[in-house]
């Protein structure tokens, strides 16, 4: 592996932190506080925030975001795709809660430079935001990149995946469908695609299967 870069960046690398618990939010704020080459431009407690915040400056007072993908409104994949495709100079890392494979590979093919989990060692985060700063691509947390192949569901579409999210949730069609801007038949063809192509046949079996995945708590 190749060394990691020191954080030297000058003008110091401008970070927002998006997170819906304010206590995480706080503790991630001190962390990067003790360098001296980051600087936290904002925090966001939902989506929308952060976006109209980007949208505000164009995405010019921004280096890099931290996101986590489990917030109210919008989902964490929607978010990590408007960002990338409008801001595409804005480097974000994602910071959650979840440790599947299978999430870690939807939020890279979305456009995420990095997924760190929230298990890691505080000086883990560090080091991932120096190595997407600096420019590398698909930086995971070891707990993510030791998990079995084996474990893994079977490849579903970015958007079947973002459904399944919901799902597990426990949203409804509705719901899910104002979220994603989605008729209610579209999100009932996707359930029926969904549960199909994973071999369930229920809520239940699917909330089951999220669980033995490392896709929903258990």
């Amino acid at each position: 592996m190749n060394p990691l870069p020191p954080l030297d960046f000058w003008p110091p690398l401008r970070v927002r932190l998006v997170d819906d618990h304010a206590i995480v939010r706080e503790g991630y704020r001190r962390l990067f506080e003790t360098e001296a080459s980051i600087r936290i431009v904002g925090e966001h407690p939902h989506a929308e925030s952060v976006l109209q915040a980007l949208d505000r400056s164009h995405g010019a007072d921004t280096d890099l975001i931290v996101l986590d993908l489990s917030m109210p409104g919008l989902s964490g994949l929607e978010v990590l795709r408007r960002i990338v495709s409008s801001w595409p100079h804005v480097c974000v890392l994602v910071f959650t809660m979840h440790d599947s494979p299978a999430m870690a590979d939807q939020a890279l093919r979305a456009g995420a430079a990095g997924f760190v989990t929230k298990n890691c060692e505080p000086g883990f985060l560090l080091r991932a935001v120096r190595r997407v700063a600096a420019g590398e691509r698909g930086v995971l947390s070891p707990d993510v990149t030791a998990a079995p192949a084996s474990n893994a569901p079977p490849s579903l579409a970015p958007r079947e995946f973002e459904v399944l999210q919901l799902l597990i949730e426990g949203r409804s069609l509705d719901d899910i469908g104002q979220r994603l801007s989605l008729s209610n038949k579209t999100v009932a063809n996707y359930q029926t695609l969904i549960r199909q192509k994973l071999g369930v046949s229920s809520p239940i079996e699917l909330l089951r299967y999220a669980q033995r995945h490392g896709l929903a708590a258990t």
